[in-house]
């Protein structure tokens, strides 16, 4: 077998229809456009969603629902989380800043402490929100917690 020789199964490929090659060829004049209208002439592009002038599915279909586009998302971080991360680094003061070096939180993240897990260590404890328990654990365990802006 040589490459030259290889050629498709029989009935695997079909010739392109050609069109616009006068009107012998069967598919002259209009060049299977039909007459007039956008879709005829050149350069035609129909818009996403375009139903030939019926209502597109898009409008058809019922909307409901509400999206607050000023919500702000808070990464929740619970106490559990603050003492791993205190006896691991030898930490006592925990900051936004410490948490987006040791991977818990990103640069634009929003924290709140959430009373989750026990605290044990004495830590000074600043993010942007903390729920009633964390607040009162925190302060239990003899730290303090701080609101930052």
């Amino acid at each position: 077998m040589k490459l030259e020789s290889l050629k498709p199964a029989s009935g695997a490929t079909k010739n392109r229809k050609k069109i616009a090659r006068g009107q012998g060829s069967g598919k002259g004049g209009t060049a299977t456009r039909g007459h007039k209208g956008a879709q005829s002439r050149s350069g035609y592009s129909r818009k996403i969603g375009f139903e030939g002038g019926q209502m597109p599915l898009q409008r058809r279909v019922p909307k409901f629902g509400f999206k607050n586009n000023n919500k702000i998302v808070m990464k929740p971080l619970n106490l559990d989380d603050l003492q791993a991360l205190s006896e691991a680094k030898k930490l006592t003061e925990i900051t936004p800043e410490i948490l987006r070096e040791n991977g818990l939180a990103q640069k634009s993240d929003r924290i709140k402490v959430l009373g989750r897990g026990e605290l044990k260590a004495k830590l000074t404890v600043k993010a942007h929100k903390f729920s009633k328990t964390a607040q009162e654990a925190i302060e239990k365990a003899g730290g303090t917690a701080s609101v930052e802006k």
